[in-house]
């Protein structure tokens, strides 16, 4: 996918910026705070979220990085201050949405196309601490180098490498139990 660039993004019209922005971006900062937050109701309300606050800081987007590291910077720490947050440690939420809504024959469907290690690698991800789901999610999931995890986490590369290191021992531990 082809980086935006600073030309486009000196357009007069922020509304269209923005849809261009979400339509290109939008799919990847919900998979990215998903795996933060580990509810499909609760992402999408902060991808919302995300976006709104790109909305308003467009003009402080200057170009010294690429505008996906910028957004992706935005959603790390919005998810981060969610987490942090009064609401996600006091709220329960009461209503359970299932994993599957499909027919029989759709998980029959599945069942054939995907293999049961697939979901037991998943749920041992989001099992993980969330300093290691978010090094596993950007290196192998959105396929990032070393050095812009560093850059996204806000910490060094040896310590990415450290993370993923620890993060592919303890779901080694836990796919052999």
């Amino acid at each position: 996918m082809e980086e935006m660039t600073l030309e486009v993004l000196d357009t007069e019209d922020k509304e269209v910026l923005i849809d261009e922005i979400m339509n290109r971006y939008g799919q990847e900062v919900l998979q990215l705070v998903f795996s933060y937050v580990n509810n499909r109701t609760i992402a999408e309300d902060l991808t919302q979220d995300i976006f709104v606050k790109c909305y308003k800081g467009l003009h402080t987007y200057r170009g010294k990085s690429k505008l996906r590291t910028w957004l992706w910077r935005i959603a790390i720490n919005h998810c981060k201050d969610f987490l942090k947050s009064w609401y996600n440690k006091n709220v329960v939420i009461t209503e359970f949405e299932p994993l599957n809504n499909t027919t029989k024959k759709e998980m029959v469907e599945q069942a054939v196309i995907q293999k049961q290690e697939d979901d037991q690698l998943i749920s041992a991800i989001m099992m993980l601490p969330i300093k290691y789901r978010e090094v596993v999610y950007l290196f192998y999931y959105e396929e990032l180098p070393i050095k812009e995890i560093a850059l996204l986490t806000e910490v060094g590369d040896n310590t990415v490498k450290t993370r993923l290191r620890r993060a592919k021992e303890l779901l080694k531990e836990r796919l052999e139990e």
